[in-house]
């Protein structure tokens, strides 16, 4: 999808919203307001905006498609196509979102905008993905559950949990000031459960050490818990 049919799409997600959600509505004419006077061309250059309206376009869509169904029943019936993830995702956090305050939300489309998103374990989190996905694990990403929610990756395994999971490997002394933030982050959305995964690039099998870790709290984490693993 093109920048302009990305700007297109989202003036007609909010005149449908409008008749459906308006706490959606007022979120995406947010969006709308952060991106309308950027031309096309200058928006095509800033590919992580671009993957965001993207993300909220897709994820919107869905949302009004579920909420549009004439009964609780056929909405149920829309959910349980979904994956565990999936069904988190739209049954939960994203609605959680569009009805809350978002207090980084400003900070972080700012950020967003200025080129100054700061992906440093984007490689480590793709492998940890990849491998979960290798064993039969399943795995969500979202920018506003990275940028809002502290959470790198939702996962689930066998017993179709979602675990909200966030991955770094800042040094110890900071590691204990970002512990702490993640976990009043979750507390504030009120995710039940988290894994705070801290990792040592200079260990060669790091990667599957956290992927174990991650799979196992998916499916054994009781809901009240979270988790910190160094």
């Amino acid at each position: 999808m093109q920048a302009k049919d990305i700007k297109d799409k989202l003036k007609l997600l909010i005149e449908q919203a409008s008749l459906i959600d308006s706490n959606l509505a007022k979120k995406l004419d947010e969006i709308n307001r952060w991106v309308k006077d950027i031309k096309p061309g200058s928006l095509t250059a800033k590919p992580f905006v671009l993957a965001f309206l993207l993300e909220v376009i897709t994820d919107s869509t869905i949302w009004l498609i579920i909420q549009s169904l004439p009964s609780e029943a056929e909405k149920a019936a829309k959910f349980a196509q979904m994956t565990a993830n999936e069904r988190y995702w739209y049954g939960y956090l994203f609605p959680k979102w569009i009805n809350a305050s978002d207090s980084k939300f400003y900070i972080w489309k700012q950020k967003l905008m200025a080129g100054e998103f700061n992906q440093e374990d984007d490689d480590i989190i793709r492998a940890i993905a990849q491998h979960i996905a290798s064993r039969n694990g399943n795995v969500w990403q979202r920018y506003i559950a990275d940028l809002s929610m502290a959470t790198d990756l939702i996962v689930s395994n066998h017993q179709q949990q979602p675990l909200c999971i966030q991955v770094t490997s800042v040094s110890e002394e900071l590691n204990h000031q970002k512990h702490q933030a993640w976990e009043s982050t979750l507390r504030s959305w009120e995710i039940e459960r988290g894994l705070f995964l801290s990792y040592n690039p200079q260990d060669a099998n790091f990667i599957n050490q956290l992927v174990n870790v991650t799979l196992y709290n998916s499916d054994s984490l009781v809901n009240g818990k979270y988790l910190k693993f160094s």
